[in-house]
């Protein structure tokens, strides 16, 4: 039994996104993921599971950020069905394998290397035909989140007509768009995130998914300052910004998701790791994760807690001199003197 488990969980591996549009039609195509609720097909954006082969995870491979659950695609079946009989969950594989593809969309991923390519290289010349945030509606937007636009060094651009697509079958939207450089720990470039705006500036723009990105993500960020022994990581742009606003010196990065700042890949030069959480199941599951394998490789873990949703929320509602105060009660005395005195 368990070798034909086995074996049915590679061929439906290979058919990993039919198998999301089949058993998990709650949620949509992301990049190289399905994203949705939950295993039980639930609305949402916990649940990541991965279409394509990369050289950290198998396709089929998914991972709930809110519970930390993992497993295959067997699982999504199991669950989403509702069964309880292995012998169940084999048989109900075994009927989906043998339906009818007439989807295009729903054909075998057999190899994403190529199509990864495509899409760092989308996301490089995203990035190059966008311009500096200065006096854009990226700027005013930042300023609406009590965030000064000047301490990103350059990672943070505009596009006042960035393309939006609702869904695959929606022809595209524009809307103006803050654009983010995703790097390695090479400082390579590997990706983009974009974050689509009011052409006001005051929110983001009213669209169901304003947050996306592209490119090759899995371990890598955006990064502000350059790692040397201690580094600040969290989730999303606005929140690191928070933190940079008054950790000016200090390096920072935004792993962009729960699920990704788990899986955020470490410099070998890193003595001492803060990371900054949400204040919900996910960004504790996700700094939980992280935290281990941080202090697996020897390196020391501090977590950073918001008092609010998180760190841009603190920035907001405490002003900068009490969000200052509140987090140096949360850092190492020396970080205190060498990166807030």
């Amino acid at each position: 039994m368990a070798g034909n488990a086995s074996e049915l969980a590679r061929r439906l591996a290979r058919e990993a996104e039919a198998v999301c549009r089949h058993y998990l039609s709650s949620g949509r195509r992301q990049g190289c993921y399905w994203v949705v609720g939950d295993c039980r097909n639930a609305p949402g954006r916990s649940l990541f599971v991965r279409l394509k082969q990369s050289p950290q995870s198998p396709a089929g491979k998914w991972t709930d950020a809110a519970t930390a659950e993992h497993g295959d695609l067997l699982d999504i079946i199991r669950a989403s069905c509702g069964l309880v009989n292995f012998r169940d969950v084999v048989r109900e594989a075994q009927r989906f394998l043998n339906l009818p593809r007439t989807d295009p969309r729903s054909q075998p991923i057999l190899d994403g290397s190529a199509t990864r390519g495509r899409s760092v290289e989308a996301a490089r010349r995203l990035f190059a035909m966008s311009r500096p945030i200065d006096r854009t509606v990226a700027q005013i937007y930042l300023r609406h989140r009590s965030i000064e636009s000047g301490h990103h060094g350059g990672t943070l651009r505009f596009h006042a007509r960035c393309y939006y697509r609702p869904n695959e079958d929606s022809p595209p939207l524009v809307w103006p768009a803050m654009v983010a450089r995703v790097t390695d720990l090479n400082g390579q470039f590997t990706g983009v995130h974009r974050t689509w705006l009011h052409p006001l500036g005051h929110s983001k723009a009213p669209v169901e998914t304003p947050r996306r990105a592209m490119g090759n993500l899995l371990g890598n960020a955006v990064r502000f300052g350059s790692v040397d022994d201690v580094l600040v990581a969290g989730e999303g742009i606005e929140t690191m910004l928070s933190l940079r606003c008054v950790l000016r010196n200090m390096p920072i990065v935004a792993a962009l998701s729960a699920s990704h700042l788990a899986a955020l890949l470490l410099p070998l030069s890193l003595r001492k790791l803060y990371i900054a959480r949400d204040a919900d199941a996910a960004g504790m599951a996700a700094a939980l994760s992280l935290t281990n394998r941080a202090e697996a490789a020897g390196i020391e873990v501090f977590i950073l807690s918001p008092k609010f949703d998180d760190f841009n929320a603190d920035l907001c509602k405490l002003g900068t001199e009490l969000f200052r105060a509140a987090l140096c009660e949360q850092l190492a005395p020396q970080d205190v003197v060498r990166f807030l005195s």
